[in-house]
């Protein structure tokens, strides 16, 4: 039974159980070699059961909590960068649905557990054969109130708060009722006009669903231009994902924030060698973008594990990471992705260029998607199906994750869905049309091959 997906062990409450999360977190805590662990919690109505489970699991294993409590999982992360403990958990379903909820596990390094790594900790929960402790042995709880304030001053440390002050900039903030709400002050101390959605605390989204895609957020589109407001953000339920809207209420794609925010860190940083990491389902827009600042682009698996995996290994010479859909990493800051901040940054660069200016600057991309159901066991045939026909094209052929093709005209990419029972088949081209026809060609191999018998 497989129970890590592409960012720690999440599931309605029929799966994810208080018992499994108990297991989860005691094994996770057992492989620890410190003795106290980070815990917090988003505000979904399952969280705070979780949160007394994942908590129980590691006291059972001997080891010591140190409890954020509330917080978002930037702010965790965070945290955990500025403390000796040896890891962290974030009950946290990020952007899924209320009824979802979710375990993300964080070594000392600052890097989130993969599927991958994940194996040994499932292992030992199904198996409980984790460490037990004894009544006199029993780890301790203590709690910090002041994570979200400390996250909040760092911030407003790490960028140009006196000339965004100055601006007096508006902005549409629209915390989708998640964690990213107990980050308000920070635009408040930068001395911004908001203008306000969703702001209350509440694990039932009832202003939209968490995920800030461009259907979720058009009620922010609408305030933005109502308001005249300089920009505008959306943000998931844990604070990881950031969306913005420009100026003229306009959604702007996640690659397009990210490929904005890496275009500045590769400018800021004067490395002789730098390196901007994402994954194989990111806009090219976001190499092209930074090449001119001598940055090479590496391409990793999709989630947000590989990602901190590849900038923890790369260190300094990591200038940004960040995925398609709205995770931006700022490593001088943080190698988790940290929607706060990247919104604080992107405040900095409007006080020179209107957020649409910043986007046309941007390398031209049109994209088309689709999504094909398919059976576990037919997974595998269509990805080689399609790695076979894409050695027939001229190109260049990344297999880290899927089959991504890069050609002179664009790039298209055919990876097995991480969560669902799908194939996710995307292309990328300079028009809209050979976007589609890129995407269409291996949409017909993948049918192609799942027409045949079994």
């Amino acid at each position: 039974m497989a129970l890590f997906g592409t960012n720690g062990v999440r599931g309605k409450l029929d799966v994810l159980t208080p018992g499994l999360a108990f297991d989860l977190a005691s094994s996770f805590a057992s492989l620890q070699k410190g003795k106290e662990l980070v815990l917090a919690m988003d505000m979904r109505k399952t969280s705070s059961m979780m949160h007394s489970a994942a908590k129980a699991g590691i006291l059972s294993a001997g080891k010591d909590v140190l409890d954020l409590g509330l917080a978002s999982s930037p702010v965790s992360e965070y945290f955990l960068s500025k403390s000796p403990a040896c890891g962290l958990i974030i009950v946290t379903a990020s952007h899924n649905a209320p009824e979802w909820n979710a375990l993300k596990f964080v070594d000392e390094n600052g890097v989130a557990i993969s599927r991958e790594r994940g194996v040994v900790i499932e292992k030992m929960a199904l198996a409980k054969n984790y460490s037990k402790a004894g009544w006199k042995t029993v780890g301790k709880t203590s709690a910090c109130s002041t994570a979200t304030h400390d996250h909040s001053s760092a911030v407003l440390k790490a960028v140009d708060s006196e000339k965004i002050r100055k601006k007096n900039l508006k902005i549409a903030l629209d915390f989708g009722n998640g964690t990213s709400v107990l980050s308000k002050k920070v635009f408040e101390s930068l001395g911004c006009e908001i203008v306000l959605l969703n702001g209350k605390l509440d694990g039932t989204f009832p202003g939209r669903p968490s995920e800030p895609s461009e259907q979720n957020v058009q009620e922010l589109c609408k305030e933005v231009a109502k308001e005249s407001a300089d920009f505008g953000v959306a943000w998931d339920g844990d604070s990881d994902r950031v969306i913005f809207v420009d100026e003229k209420g306009k959604w702007i794609v996640g690659d397009k924030g990210f490929a904005i925010s890496a275009k500045k860190a590769c400018k800021e940083d004067k490395g002789k060698e730098k390196f901007v990491v994402t994954t194989v389902a990111t806009s090219r827009a976001v190499e092209e973008a930074c090449k001119p600042f001598g940055a090479k682009t590496v391409y990793t698996k999709v989630g947000a594990p590989y990602l901190s995996e590849k900038m923890h290994e790369l260190g300094k010479k990591a200038a940004s990471g960040g995925e398609e859909v709205g995770g931006i990493i700022w490593p001088g800051f943080s190698i988790a992705k940290d929607g706060i901040f990247a919104a604080a940054k992107i405040a900095e660069m409007v006080c020179d260029s209107p957020l649409s200016q910043l986007v046309s600057e941007l390398p031209i991309y049109y994209n088309s998607k689709c999504v094909l159901k398919v059976s576990p066991e037919k997974k595998n045939v269509v990805l080689l199906a399609a790695q076979n026909h894409a050695k027939q094209m001229k190109g260049k052929i990344t297999s880290v994750d899927g089959v991504r093709i890069d050609t002179d005209g664009g790039w298209a990419i055919v990876r097995a869905s991480g969560t669902e029972n799908a194939i996710r088949i995307f292309a990328e081209a300079k028009t809209i049309k050979a976007s589609e026809k890129l995407m269409q060609e291996f949409k017909k191999v993948a049918e192609e091959e799942l027409s045949k018998s079994p």
